[in-house]
C-alpha cells in the first residue's frame, strides 16, 4: 500500500474519486485504526477486529459495535435514555 505526506493511505487510489471524498475516506481510516478507550475496563486497548467486531486486548473482550467505531449515535442516545429512565417510565405503566 502507498502511503504519501499529504494524503496517507489514500495514496492507492491515486487522482481517482476527488478530493473531498478521499480526505473523508482518510479521517475514517485514521479513526478506525486507532486505539479506542473499551467500555468494561476503560484503558486504551480496544482495537476493531473486523467491521463492526471490536476487541480488547486487556480484558479480552469481544462485542459487536458500529462499523468503524465502537459505539453509534443511535447506541449512544439510547445509553442516555436508560440512564435518565425514560424507557424504564414506559416499561412501568
Amino acid at each position: 500500500m502507498t502511503k504519501t505526506k499529504k494524503v496517507g493511505t489514500t495514496g492507492r487510489f491515486g487522482p481517482r474519486y476527488g478530493r473531498k471524498t478521499r480526505k473523508i475516506i482518510a479521517k475514517i481510516e485514521k479513526d478506525q485504526r486507532g486505539k479506542k478507550e473499551c467500555p468494561y475496563c476503560e484503558r486504551s486497548a480496544l482495537k476493531r477486529v473486523v467491521t463492526g467486531i471490536w476487541s480488547c486486548k486487556k480484558c479480552k473482550v469481544k462485542f459487536a459495535g458500529g462499523a468503524y467505531f465502537p459505539t453509534t449515535p443511535i447506541g449512544e442516545a439510547f445509553e442516555r435514555q436508560m440512564k435518565t429512565g425514560i424507557l424504564r417510565k414506559e416499561e412501568n405503566e
